[in-house]
């Protein structure tokens, strides 16, 4: 097997670092697995940098001692609302005598359509190629090189995000003494892990469904057309819970774990749910119907959001292997049957494929983009020549096939 790789990811409701071996097969053997409680993060974005800080560190030291190594590097998943796409098309002339485009050609246009004006304080994520065009074609192919043509375009998705937060992940790693070997969005990890080449090939809608923000990447015609987040997950449905049934917080996720489902059962809608008391908040009963119309209405608003990105943002609306979910959502009752409603798709649920070793990864949602993470740290480590994040490794491992 060959060296270990660890990924770090500091989500909304837990900090979890994952190591791993490439097998001989290709498969992944998961070694040690590292969680612990979020505290100062919230929407995916650190608000408390010492109480983070401290999450980390937990979450190392039980990742190194179930795997039996020391984690000096880490890989990083990375999301929040502030993730936004641009899709972008840069041309260069080919100036040669008999017009055969080359690789320089092809470095050149990939510059040219990575050169985007940003807002301040933004910078680059992801610079993923989609396609070339020849001359006047409007057709697309995926490798130009040695075709004849005067001129050499391309059409690149970027994903974008704020400075100062990617720059506060980084400060978080290194307080913890790792150092970051590549951050990846986590949208797209999710996809690398759960999705297969013939899924992305016939379209699909995956949702990453997390407890501070809902990532979504889409696959359409053969490639990423729609990638970003939500500012809002399962601790919004939480919330809902705790205001509109006057619960505490702590009853309000016990509730929506133990009995909340995201359609209202018309059989037992006039069920009641005892809830033990806590300090501050009584004992008390609710009504099934009351607790799941809060997240129905909830769950039904994320999916409606994603629904008018990909409504407005996606020509071609090909998505023959439908919705797919993952992320700690994905496991809510019926949540489903909500989205096979709200997209007219049929939906399921994406586990991570292609891992061996400790179970909990492979048969959790929630894992998705830690383990896709852990592939891309596969292919990144087997390089030769690394290069910038723009080259075909992102587009062949997060876009087509």
């Amino acid at each position: 097997m060959g060296n270990p790789i660890a990924v770090l990811e500091v989500g909304t409701s837990e900090v979890r670092v994952v190591v791993a071996e490439p097998r001989e097969d290709g498969l992944l053997m998961i070694t040690g697995v590292g969680r612990y409680p979020s505290s100062g993060v919230r929407k995916s974005e650190l608000v408390d940098f010492e109480n983070a800080k401290i999450c980390v560190k937990k979450a190392l030291l039980e990742a190194e001692e179930n795997a039996q190594v020391a984690i000096q590097e880490i890989f990083m998943v990375f999301s929040g609302d502030h993730i936004k796409q641009i899709i972008n098309r840069g041309s260069v002339n080919v100036l040669s005598m008999d017009q055969v485009i080359t690789a320089d050609e092809r470095e050149e246009v990939v510059e040219t359509a990575r050169a985007v004006s940003l807002p301040h304080d933004h910078e680059i994520l992801h610079s993923i190629t989609r396609k070339y065009y020849i001359g006047d074609e409007t057709r697309g192919v995926l490798n130009p090189d040695g075709m004849e043509a005067s001129r050499l375009s391309l059409e690149m998705l970027i994903l974008y995000c704020q400075s100062n937060r990617l720059r506060n992940l980084y400060r978080l790693a290194e307080e913890a003494a790792l150092e970051v070997t590549e951050v990846a969005f986590a949208g797209l990890c999710c996809g690398l892990s759960v999705l297969t080449p013939q899924q992305k090939e016939v379209g699909a809608i995956l949702i990453d469904l997390g407890a501070g923000t809902s990532d979504y990447v889409v696959y359409s015609d053969n490639e990423i057309s729609l990638a970003g987040s939500l500012g809002v997950g399962g601790d919004h449905v939480t919330n809902d819970l705790a205001m509109g049934l006057n619960l505490s917080t702590t009853q309000s996720e016990r509730l929506k774990v133990k009995y909340g489902a995201a359609m209202v059962d018309l059989s037992s809608r006039g069920r009641r749910i005892p809830i033990p008391p806590e300090t501050g908040f009584r004992a008390q009963e609710v009504l099934s119907r009351d607790v799941n119309t809060i997240i129905h209405a909830r769950m039904e608003e994320v999916f409606e959001l994603i629904k008018a990105q990909v409504d407005k943002e996606v020509k071609k609306k090909n998505f023959g292997a439908g919705v797919i979910l993952t992320g700690g959502g994905a496991k809510m009752t019926r949540v489903q049957d909500l989205a096979t409603r709200v997209f007219q798709l049929p939906c399921h649920i994406g586990y991570p494929r292609e891992i061996s070793g400790l179970a909990l990864p492979s048969e959790s949602p929630e894992f998705a983009s830690t383990v896709g993470m852990l592939k891309y740290g596969v292919r990144y480590g087997n390089m030769a020549d690394r290069g910038p994040r723009l080259g075909n490794l992102l587009r062949k491992m997060f876009g087509k096939p």
